[in-house]
């Protein structure tokens, strides 16, 4: 047999963790790595913090799944809790941020349908946007990495320029019933939309009836310095969808919306056998007790302009490598020169024990548990500056 027993669908790197410790991983062999990736911003505490892993432990002893045919209390309480948090009035749980964007796409398109406009199901999107990877999700965006060898693709999505009105206001039409937009890109190369860009969707959206759908999954969750990226902009969405950091690392997402955006789910419009099980609820209130505190969240922006301070003095020690640094709170990116390649300098970063991930535009991103503290920063970019010292000899070594 020529396949391997896992689908070779993912180029792995070397590192093999078998244990987690705050910000730290451990292979069997006892190497550590500063993990400055978090599982690509999900585990938002850590690794092992005490309250998640009490909290799971406890739930998982009591109960993990029963079925969304009966009541759910747990579910309840979360969806209660981030309702009193957030601009939304009601939730729905899945299992992942594709999920999440799934229904958010599907409660658009009920919202024009239950409001007697079915054509109205088409859904304004951005450049270099990641959604996910169902066949909707990679519908939604114009990367060809993401749609190569999946056509025909879904129907009813067109990519506009990122951060360009103009572009928005040309491209609305007949059928054009909503806008799906990462406020802040992070597979694109952490780009934050403007302040006038967001803001002008919205007010596009209320001028022609559409709805505003906010993409969380990598930006929510304290990750920017407020408890959600649309609170930077002085608007709120009619949906957003959110996954990674809320479970902490447990899989879990949600789809939140206003009464009004969620008016054609009904009974019946859409399910999940695992959505909103106790376990992963138990995980949701566990982080949402860390994040939601002000005083946690001063944190976040504290570290986060305490890591950007020191990413930009570090720079022009190294500035035939790195050009600037950009991002929100904890989700930074260093964007490299020209001529230099951000996924090779991740890889070789690996071997001076610290772990970032690779993104759009060639920027490195930074994404640290939420948890890190001042040593940490301060052992990042000694790691950064250590990996950039020895990197053009690496390359020449490899040329």
């Amino acid at each position: 047999m020529s396949i391997a027993p896992l689908m070779p669908v993912y180029a792995r790197c070397e590192v093999a963790p078998v244990r987690g410790d705050g910000p730290y991983l451990f292979d069997a062999d006892g190497r550590r790595w500063l993990d400055f990736a978090s599982g690509i911003a999900t585990n938002s505490l850590g690794h092992g913090h005490p309250h998640l892993v009490a909290a799971i432990a406890k739930q998982a002893a009591t109960l993990m799944h029963t079925s969304n045919l009966y009541s759910v209390p747990a579910q309840q309480h979360l969806a209660e809790r981030l309702v009193a948090l957030t601009f939304a009035d009601t939730v729905f749980f899945g299992n992942s941020g594709a999920e999440a964007l799934e229904c958010a796409i599907k409660t658009c398109r009920r919202f024009h349908h239950s409001g007697g406009q079915p054509e109205r199901y088409e859904i304004l999107t951005f450049s270099n946007a990641f959604h996910g990877r169902t066949l909707g999700t990679i519908s939604a965006t114009d990367q060809a990495k993401l749609r190569d060898g999946f056509a025909p693709l879904l129907d009813g999505f067109r990519v506009l320029p990122f951060d360009d009105l103009d572009a928005v206001k040309a491209a609305i039409g007949p059928h054009t019933g909503g806008i799906l937009i990462e406020p802040v890109q992070g597979e694109g190369g952490i780009r934050p939309g403007s302040h006038d860009f967001i803001r002008g969707l919205r007010a596009l959206c209320d001028e022609h009836g559409m709805l505003l759908i906010f993409d969380e999954v990598q930006c929510g969750v304290a990750r920017t310095g407020t408890l959600f990226a649309y609170e930077q902009y002085g608007i709120t969405p009619d949906i957003m969808a959110i996954a990674k950091g809320i479970g902490g690392g447990f899989p879990v997402g949600a789809c939140l919306a206003t009464e009004h955006a969620a008016r054609g789910m009904v009974v019946g419009t859409h399910g999940s056998t695992f959505g909103g099980n106790p376990l992963a609820m138990a995980a949701c209130e566990a982080v949402l007790d860390v994040v939601s505190e002000p005083a946690f969240l001063d944190h976040v922006r504290q570290t986060g302009d305490r890591l950007r301070q020191s990413l930009e003095q570090m720079i022009p020690n190294h500035d035939w490598l790195f050009e600037s640094v950009r991002g929100l709170g904890l989700m930074l990116g260093i964007r490299c020169r020209a001529g230099t390649d951000s996924r090779a300098f991740v890889g070789y970063a690996r071997s001076h024990g610290i772990l970032l991930v690779a993104a759009g535009d060639n920027v490195i991103r930074v994404l640290p548990p939420l948890t890190i503290e001042e040593n940490h920063v301060r052992e990042a970019v000694d790691r950064l500056s250590a990996a950039a010292r020895g990197f053009a000899e690496h390359q020449r070594a490899a040329a």
